[in-house]
């Protein structure tokens, strides 16, 4: 998202505060962010003009109570960035940790991911940093259950069959 008073380029960070206001029985929920650039803070809507009763409780006191984990939910999910205008930068975010040497043995090989955060990644790209192929090279010596080339930010298996 670009800051409208300094204009840098993704220069926001989660301040890790919602502000709900309240008139009658509708609610108006932000999640408050602030430029790293300028320290202007701006708002992202949650809900806008939501009737109360319709809101989750538990959710409802996350947002008046700031729970970090629903900043931090909000702020991943996809649906959320593209309704309010922004991307996440995910450069450098993921690190891909595997064992020094491959096992030798039979092939097929099956390997499972799992994501310590929920960092959106192409499989196709961790699977040919991790087993140092080219990303055609993957299309076609790995079986998935999820597609190669659709980012995901879900743990997943994949199959290795023996090189040609």
């Amino acid at each position: 998202m670009r800051c409208v008073d300094c204009r840098a380029e993704s220069a926001t960070t989660g301040a890790g505060r919602f502000r709900v206001n309240g008139n009658g029985k509708l609610l108006d929920v932000w999640l408050l962010v602030r430029c790293v650039s300028c320290d202007r803070t701006s708002k992202f809507a949650v809900h806008e003009r939501t009737p109360v009763s319709s809101l989750d409780p538990e959710e409802l006191r996350g947002y008046q109570l700031n729970d970090p984990e629903l900043v931090a939910s909000r702020l991943l999910d996809p649906l959320f960035a593209r309704r309010n205008h922004y991307t996440l930068d995910w450069t450098g975010a993921w690190q891909l940790t595997r064992p020094s040497a491959w096992p030798d043995g039979a092939w097929p090989v099956r390997v499972d991911v799992v994501f310590d955060d929920p960092v959106p990644v192409r499989p196709d790209r961790i699977i040919a940093r991790g087993l140092r192929l080219s990303r055609n090279a993957v299309l076609h010596r790995v079986t998935c259950g999820v597609p190669l080339r659709r980012p995901t930010a879900a743990g997943f298996s994949f199959t290795v069959l023996a090189g040609e």
